[in-house]
């Protein structure tokens, strides 16, 4: 196990792109931090983001993991260049000759796909541990480590989207047009959707069905945050509207995108044990 990600790494790390997109995503998540100085006064508009309460144990775990997920994209780049590289630099034949199974050769790419996964949510884990002791009004043990599922649904989130990532890079080797199909899936996705409420089913039923699909079934893990702060809430009492919402990470959606998981990986090998490399 150790080398298969000591030759992945090599190849990464060696890759000058991939090696910014690395850094680049890096310091995205630590950038998160920097919100706390941010300090509006336009005449009577004053407040200082940090007060809003965004870095308070436990919605800190909740925020941050929502924010986070978004710069999941530039390792996404990486994933499928380095698909992309292995079929252009010939490096997957050397593999095989050197005596590598296709098995094993999927298996380090998930393996990559796990590490990137567990060292982000590690990341996130520890910038969000200084930023709520720093910032947070609540700092009782109890109330600290409340809502760390957001953490695990995190983690969950990278490995389903980059397990995605890695079968779109092995399906099309080439990384524009694996990049391209991410997007156009996402299109996919919500025509499926539209058509299922307007033709064949129900809206509930179509959108029952629409959680299940790969994209959906992911941003689902980690739901908006922002109506969950006190001052949207207030905000939202006061001209009538209930903004209470089940923002919880619930087992069978985490069971969902471990099913795709689990899906893209045995595709991908499928697909590469088929192919005449």
């Amino acid at each position: 196990m150790v080398r298969l990600l000591q030759i992945e790494w090599i190849k990464l790390w060696n890759n000058r792109a991939s090696k910014i997109l690395i850094i680049a995503y890096f310091v995205l998540l630590t950038l998160i931090s920097l919100v706390a100085a941010i300090k509006f006064d336009i005449g009577p508009i004053k407040f200082h983001l940090a007060e809003l309460g965004i870095f308070n144990f436990p919605y800190i775990w909740h925020f941050n993991t929502f924010i986070a997920a978004f710069f999941k994209l530039f390792l996404a780049v990486v994933i499928v260049s380095m698909m992309a590289n292995e079929y252009s630099n010939k490096t997957i034949k050397q593999n095989l000759i050197d005596g590598f199974s296709k098995w094993e050769f999927v298996y380090s790419k998930f393996l990559t796909v796990l590490a990137f996964s567990a060292v982000s949510t590690a990341f996130i884990f520890v910038v969000s541990m200084l930023l709520g002791l720093g910032y947070s009004d609540y700092n009782e043990i109890g109330i600290i480590f409340s809502d760390l599922e957001f953490i695990l649904a995190f983690f969950i989130k990278l490995v389903g989207f980059f397990s995605f990532c890695l079968f779109l890079g092995i399906l099309v080797k080439r990384s524009a047009f694996a990049l391209g199909f991410l997007i156009l899936w996402i299109i996919i996705e919500q025509l499926i959707f539209g058509l299922l409420g307007w033709k064949v089913v129900s809206w509930d039923t179509a959108k029952q069905i629409k959680n299940l699909f790969p994209l959906e079934s992911m941003s689902n893990l980690i739901n908006e945050p922002f109506s969950r702060l006190s001052a949207v809430q207030n905000l939202g009492q006061q001209i009538g509207e209930d903004l209470k919402f089940d923002y919880a990470v619930h087992w069978y959606e985490i069971l969902i995108v471990l099913v795709w998981s689990t899906l893209f990986i045995y595709w991908s090998y499928a697909l590469l044990k088929r192919r005449d490399l």
